[in-house]
């Protein structure tokens, strides 16, 4: 309820009018401002039936209430007494009619304190924020290289967006009540730029306008300690043929993740080692080897699928147990092109360090065998008559692989060498049962010793992870490229 009635004028004459966009639960309203000087003002009956506080104006003091918690304020005096503690504010409060205004200020200086829910004013985006709700700061960076650019966005704290291209523009929607972002988003782009602009076109939208010359775009998001990274990579086409002329070849070195597609590498087989029961390897710190490989796997799927367009399959996506086979199978079965079981290491000395790759080994009778068996048998086909079928044992299914998964395994060392400790060796060769039995190049990565304390950390962090990530990532686009290219990988 306001009782106030002023009785004077401001010293200073009111500028025109602003607003400020209050945002609650029940949703968005405008809150009005007014400019005296350099201070922005709010009008206490605004705020009062904004806030259900109760006003009175007696013995030359304003007391604000709000359930028996009481701010007194004197006029013209840039303090405020909150629940018998002094605060400074920019400017007293003034009259203007017959209304009292106090300085924007006053919300979060004196009125947050007795409140009982959460108030956030953020005068730069215009908001004040009223409850939990998700509001992320957004910032946002542009980098041109060659034909090529890449658009980051910054989500504070943590938020999931969908990224939808339609003609020349992108269109990204945060799950989120609101956004908190600059106006614009990014900085005007020179004319030849593949990005635009970017600016808010929505309470959580995003709109980013295109280059004409934009041919491809590829996004990708990767959560920090604080916020959730969006990255979107584009590529310029190349310039139109003259009439009559053949359209010319895609421009040379553009960046590796920025190359289309190629059917050559369509299902890609990500094993997250252990699970259930099966603990694996426990380091000093209780961290478990089930959960580090099963979060990785998960973000090398996001990674991938995201940023290549290439079908990823996890033999788990939750704490469960599974039997080698099974692992194996559901590559198998699925036709996967590429198998890689992840792990973490163990060993009695504390200081063992590094990463190693592993390939599959066979006994050379093993071998001979697998060659043997691998010959046309003719069968009946349904429907009468024969045909071929080529049998391989289950357990020798590796044996027809073993030179692309050892080639594989020495890009994924060149990848992670440079963004990862190694062990040394760092590739080997071992008779491991989950590779022998992938009909399909296969490898497996012991991606550090969780039995060391300082890897054990590593381990579980943001950035080894992403920096693990993205080294698989990298030797990915180069073998992909390679049987593509119909060369040995």
């Amino acid at each position: 309820m306001l009782l106030c009635v002023a009785r004077g004028a401001a010293t200073q004459a009111p500028a025109p009018g602003g607003a400020i966009a209050l945002l609650s639960s029940d949703g968005r309203r405008s809150l009005p401002t007014t400019m005296i000087g350099d201070q922005e003002f709010a009008g206490l009956d605004d705020l009062a039936a904004a806030f259900h506080l109760a006003v009175q104006e007696e013995s030359g003091a304003i007391t604000v209430a709000y359930k028996g918690r009481i701010v007194i304020l004197t006029p013209d005096q840039a303090l405020a007494s909150v629940a018998g503690r002094l605060v400074s504010l920019p400017a007293g409060p003034v009259r203007s009619g017959r209304r009292w205004l106090v300085p924007l200020e006053f919300v979060s200086r004196a009125l947050a304190p007795i409140y009982d829910v959460r108030l956030d004013l953020r005068k730069p985006a215009r908001l004040l924020i009223v409850g939990d709700l998700r509001v992320p700061r957004l910032t946002a960076r542009y980098e041109s290289v060659g034909g090529a650019g890449r658009l980051t966005i910054d989500a504070a704290p943590r938020t999931p967006s969908a990224v939808v291209q339609e003609a020349g523009r992108l269109t990204i929607r945060f799950d989120a009540d609101a956004i908190d972002a600059p106006d614009p988003l990014l900085a005007p782009q020179p004319p030849a730029s593949l990005v635009r602009s970017a600016r808010a076109a929505g309470p959580v939208t995003v709109v980013v306008e295109l280059g004409s010359q934009v041919e491809g775009v590829r996004s990708s998001a990767e959560q920090t300690d604080a916020a959730t990274r969006l990255t979107i990579d584009l590529v310029a086409g190349a310039a139109p043929a003259e009439s009559g002329a053949t359209a010319p070849a895609a421009p040379a070195g553009l960046p590796p993740a920025l190359a289309p597609v190629r059917p050559a590498l369509r299902t890609i087989a990500i094993d997250a080692g252990h699970g259930g029961d099966d603990d694996g390897v426990i380091g000093p710190g209780g961290s478990r080897e089930k959960d580090v490989t099963l979060a990785i796997a998960e973000r090398l799927k996001t990674s991938i699928e995201s940023r290549l367009g290439i079908r990823v399959l996890l033999t788990r996506d939750a704490d469960r147990l599974m039997a080698l086979d099974e692992r194996t199978a559901l590559a198998n079965n699925n036709k996967a092109d590429l198998f890689i079981s992840l792990h973490a290491n163990g060993a009695l000395r504390a200081d063992a360090s590094g990463a190693t790759i592993y390939s599959a080994s066979f006994a050379r009778d093993a071998e001979e065998e697998a060659r043997a068996s691998a010959a046309p048998e003719r069968l009946p086909a349904l429907g009468g008559g024969l045909r071929d079928i080529e049998l391989v044992k289950w357990d020798l299914a590796q044996s027809r692989h073993a030179g692309e998964s050892a080639a594989f395994a020495r890009l994924l060392e060149e990848a992670l060498s440079a963004r990862v400790p190694m062990a040394a060796p760092a590739v080997e060769q071992a008779p491991l049962r989950v590779l022998q039995s992938a009909n399909m190049p296969a490898v497996l990565v012991e991606m550090g010793f969780l039995t060391n304390p300082a890897q054990e950390q590593a381990l579980g962090s943001t950035e080894f992870q992403s920096a693990l990530v993205q080294g698989i990532y990298d030797s990915l686009v180069r073998f992909r490229d390679r049987l593509a290219a119909g060369g040995t990988p």
